[in-house]
């Protein structure tokens, strides 16, 4: 029987010990991508029997050129590099891990949601350049009884409402897919899109980066919001109109941004987003923890080798 073949298209892992654990009964080989570009992915792709996906583009035209690939593993909760219809058509099951990095990214938002209502990174940057003042900080608002609009309401949302709960703010959320039963019981008010733009103080992004998603939050959306509102991304870069909310910056119709996530990864250097002191940036880092990366290597391998021996996994996902 011929040995079981594994490509790995990039990693941004310091090692795959954990994947390599959960795959150990496949006794497999491993083969590992020189970059994540479609001939490189290709030339140790072609002939493997499933492919671990992080960050790499996985097009149809790039599946269709498979000849053995039964499984793909994506070491992450999104799926928008993969396409799912050609895996679907093509037979080759495809898994993810959507509840590795709750915690992580539920508490990320939270902390940037606290850093620009309190400030935090202008107030250090004036300490850090010796200005021991409070007037280019002011006005700070109280957190308790203002509005926490979530753009979703999926597993990470969840895990947040109750975090900014414990603060004061009263949660509402659009997600037209939750019932208001799961709502309820989140103590989460469900409203319209607009009404969500309208009311809330702070907007945390949390939906899933689709065809009619990307560019959700745009210039009729900033437009429709508060002014001064706060903006929080942790989801996908292009849920936001880059364009939309550099002018919304630039007009104070928008009162800051914090992200973790931006169209195009990583940031360029002349981004008319650095150098704002109402701009938080973090570099994509809002799932990490060395627990959440274990867990997420260890589910998905771990789907992997169910497939690959004739078994259901845990966790797939169809187009």
């Amino acid at each position: 029987m011929p040995r079981t073949f594994i490509a790995v298209t990039d990693s941004p892992f310091p090692s795959l010990d954990p994947a390599k654990r959960a795959l150990a009964r496949l006794d497999p080989e491993y083969r590992m991508a020189k970059s994540p570009s479609a001939d490189d992915i290709l030339a140790v792709a072609r002939d493997a029997d499933a492919i671990l996906v992080t960050y790499a583009k996985l097009p149809g035209e790039l599946l269709r050129q498979l000849t053995r690939c039964k499984a793909i593993g994506r070491f992450g909760l999104g799926v928008d590099n993969i396409d799912l219809p050609a895996a679907k058509e093509l037979g080759i099951a495809v898994n993810y891990v959507p509840d590795y990095c709750l915690r992580e990214v539920s508490d990320h938002a939270m902390a940037l949601l606290l850093a620009l209502a309190r400030k935090v990174t202008l107030a250090n940057k004036l300490v850090q350049s010796g200005r021991w003042e409070v007037p280019p900080i002011v006005p700070l608002r109280r957190l308790e009884g203002q509005v926490l609009g979530l753009v979703g309401f999926g597993n990470i949302p969840r895990a947040l409402a109750p975090k900014a709960k414990s603060f004061g703010l009263k949660v509402l959320t659009h997600d037209p897919y939750v019932a208001t039963d799961v709502l309820a019981a989140a103590g989460v008010e469900g409203v319209t899109f607009d009404e969500l733009l309208a009311r809330s103080d702070f907007i945390s992004v949390h939906a899933p980066l689709r065809p009619a998603t990307r560019g959700l939050i745009n210039a009729a959306a900033f437009a429709k919001m508060k002014k001064g509102a706060l903006l929080v991304n942790t989801a996908r870069g292009p849920l936001v109109d880059e364009a939309a909310l550099v002018a919304a910056l630039d007009s104070g119709q928008l009162g800051g941004a914090a992200l973790d996530v931006v169209t195009t990864e990583p940031l360029a250097k002349d981004s008319p987003l650095i150098g704002r002191d109402n701009v938080i940036l973090t570099p994509h880092t809002a799932f990490y923890s060395v627990e959440a990366l274990e867990e997420l290597q260890t589910k998905c391998a771990s789907d992997v080798a169910r497939v690959l021996s004739g078994e259901k996994a845990v966790y797939p996902i169809s187009a």
